[in-house]
């Protein structure tokens, strides 16, 4: 995205290239526009950050996170992610690895769920 340095698009392009398995299982679901005619695009620089999947027309982020993120280090460090995310209007949701792995079913109805809802505006927030 326009807000995203070079380097952290060069970064992006790196990741698409190696998703993890979990990655993998959510992007198979997700593309092609198979979530009610929904276009997600994967590891899309947004800032400093790279997110995993991307409804950029719907502003909804999807994490994809893995054992690492139950680290106190990790968690603050998802938190001001999250934030700054939010503060640029978009919706962000998070599955473990596990979730994808156990019930991706369950995974993609939440998918679908964030997906209905509108986007907040600067009248309504």
């Amino acid at each position: 995205m326009r807000d995203a340095t070079a380097a952290t698009h060069k970064r992006a392009k790196s990741y698409r290239r190696e998703l993890t398995a979990a990655e993998n299982v959510l992007w198979q679901e997700i593309r092609r526009k198979q979530v009610g005619g929904f276009h997600f695009r994967r590891q899309i620089p947004i800032g400093p950050f790279i997110a995993d999947f991307a409804c950029v027309k719907e502003k909804l982020v999807i994490e994809v996170d893995g054992i690492g993120h139950s680290e106190p280090d990790e968690i603050a460090r998802d938190a001001k992610r999250t934030a700054y995310l939010e503060n640029l209007g978009w919706r962000v949701i998070r599955f473990m690895n596990v979730e994808i792995f156990d019930e991706i079913d369950a995974v993609v109805e939440p998918i679908w769920h964030h997906l209905k809802l509108p986007l907040k505006t600067s009248e309504t927030v």
